[in-house]
């Protein structure tokens, strides 16, 4: 993908953030291992408690805006472009992943609160980590980007009508509750990053020309300079709903959309100041996530070492069958070979942080939440495996 030292905006949007190096993978490792080896460290700091909701729910909302800030709000609208790869792609993704954790929760015989984190796992929207492998994989990248996209919007209806159906004799699943969780942890921080990304305005139309050699959609000047202007609009309008709502009594509701909000503008003047920090983002995405991961074992210890081996075994099979069955059902609804790899990688590869967050907001960290803390750096091994074996096997 090409990019210029004039403009690091153009940075690999899809990929730079290394995820696709096995550095990271190896920092969770490590990072799980002293969580077995010393919980405590990993529970409290001085009178801190890591596993508070509230601590937790700001580390997953980083990851959340995070990974907004790799993403553009044309993404939404690669609907547009292969309106049947898309569908194909949301239709694996939200039948397969779901389906193949309720079924290996029953084979292995898990207690029912891990039963439930299985099946979490498999009813989240994809996350970045898919997009990168396609970009490794040389697949289907703007199908992947958009499934991405689309199924994290899809995630406050389809996540707790799943979790519902499927998981609601292991767990007591309130939908409302659930819906709101992840309003709250996913859409708001990523709506914040994406009205950064429309207050880009003028400033970002100087990248056409590099956009259209990277192969990306170029967006006009008078397109940018209309969103800019209804992005102004509506920050406008959000924060006086948010203060209508403090006023009605409705404080939460209110502060997290004031959060949202002022987070993508304050955010959006400090990438005024330096735009690389589209580029650092990520990584602030990793520390979240490493965090998420050591505080959900050193919390699950315990049930780790009763059920540890056939609970990763259990991962492995989910992940695996979502790229063979990704892979396979793509082909067999009439997807090319590649767009048939990116949706492998979208149905393979889950938002763990998205799991983990609802587990703690459940008050079940350190049962529920054992699906996403394996399931993780599982995919990640495997996913930076099979887009390697494939980029080598290029599709003709």
């Amino acid at each position: 993908m090409a990019t210029t030292p004039d403009h690091p905006e153009l940075a690999d949007r899809s990929a730079k953030p290394r995820l696709k190096d096995f550095g990271f993978t190896f920092l969770v490792a490590g990072a799980v291992a002293g969580a077995m080896l010393v919980p405590s460290v990993f529970l409290h700091w001085g009178p801190i408690d890591l596993r508070n909701k509230w601590i937790f729910l700001g580390a997953i909302q980083m990851v959340m805006f995070a990974m907004g800030t790799q993403m553009t709000i044309d993404d939404f609208f690669g609907v547009a472009r292969a309106p049947r790869g898309v569908g194909i792609g949301l239709l694996c993704h939200y039948t397969v992943m779901p389906l193949v954790g309720l079924a290996l929760a029953k084979l292995f015989r898990f207690p029912p609160e891990v039963a439930a984190g299985i099946v979490l796992v498999g009813s989240c929207s994809s996350g970045l980590a898919s997009n990168v492998m396609a970009y490794i994989a040389r697949s289907n990248l703007a199908l992947s980007v958009t499934v991405t996209a689309l199924s994290t919007l899809a995630a406050p209806l389809c996540t707790p009508l799943l979790m519902k159906w499927l998981a609601g004799t292991f767990v007591t699943v309130d939908l409302s509750n659930m819906a709101a969780e992840i309003v709250k942890m996913v859409l708001v921080p990523i709506g914040g990053a994406l009205l950064h990304d429309a207050l880009k305005g003028p400033r970002r139309a100087a990248l056409d020309q590099e956009l259209v050699a990277a192969g990306l959609p170029q967006v006009s000047s008078e397109r940018l300079n209309r969103r800019r202007s209804g992005a102004v609009r509506f920050a406008i309008g959000a924060l006086i709903v948010a203060l209508l709502a403090f006023v009605l009594g409705y404080h939460q509701t209110g502060g997290f959309l004031a959060e949202g909000v002022l987070g993508g503008l304050l955010y959006h003047a400090l990438w005024r100041l330096q735009p690389r920090w589209d580029v650092w983002m990520p990584r602030f995405a990793m520390a979240g996530i490493i965090y998420a991961t050591t505080v959900t074992v050193a919390a699950g210890r315990d049930n780790l070492l009763r059920i540890g081996f056939a609970l990763i075994v259990a991962e492995m099979l989910h992940n695996g069958a979502g790229y063979g069955l990704g892979y396979g059902l793509s082909r067999l609804f009439g997807l090319d070979r590649s767009s048939a790899r990116s949706v492998a990688f979208e149905v393979g590869m889950q938002n763990g942080g998205m799991a983990a967050g609802l587990a703690s907001a459940m008050g079940k960290l350190s049962t529920v939440g054992l699906g996403a803390a394996v399931f993780s750096p599982i995919m990640n091994v495997s996913g930076s495996l099979l887009a390697n074996y494939w980029k080598r096997r290029p599709v003709k």
